[in-house]
């Protein structure tokens, strides 16, 4: 049986800040991992959607090395990208790593979290910021519907939109 852990959309892409629209660069097209490193089983559907499916022994955070690494390095950028997840899914968007034995650790997590309906917000809740700030606004979605992130960094500052919704807005990485 297939554990559904997290779905990424078709495609999701990246832009360096730094010139126009066209300089975005798709890291993912729903067919060619090219851009990507993982050690994980993830799966292309037919969609185009990757799923994490589990190895045999592999559940709850024994995937931690399941990571989807980018290849290339972006200073400045735009990150948009769809996921759904399951009822009480938790995942994570790193960026700004400097040694990928240990990401928790050495950079920064945009929170991926199950948190439909929750009023009390804090920083391991969706589109909080981990050791840094929790999000402005529940943007969440349903477990099972997919939902919509961008996330924006530009000259140190962090912003990060769920479903239509500023819940980071200019936040101070720097």
């Amino acid at each position: 049986m297939k554990i559904l852990t997290s779905i990424l959309a078709l495609s999701f892409f990246c832009a360096p800040l730094s010139g126009a629209a066209d300089e975005f660069t798709t890291i993912f097209d729903g067919k060619d991992l090219s851009k990507i490193k993982t050690a994980g089983n993830w799966k292309i559907q037919k969609d185009g959607s990757l799923f994490l499916e589990p190895r045999p022994g592999e559940k709850g955070w024994s995937r931690y090395g399941s990571y989807l690494w980018l290849k290339e390095d972006y200073k400045d950028f735009v990150f948009d990208f769809e996921y759904k997840h399951e009822k009480g899914g938790n995942s994570g968007l790193y960026f700004r790593i400097y040694d990928e034995t240990d990401p928790t650790a050495h950079g920064f997590e945009v929170q991926i979290l199950d948190c439909f309906g929750k009023k009390k917000l804090g920083q391991h809740d969706l589109g909080g910021v981990i050791k840094t700030a929790g999000p402005l606004a529940n943007g969440s979605k349903p477990a099972g519907e997919w939902n919509r992130m961008v996330v924006t960094m530009k000259e140190g500052r962090l912003s990060v939109v769920l479903n239509g919704k500023t819940v980071q807005d200019k936040l101070d990485l720097a």
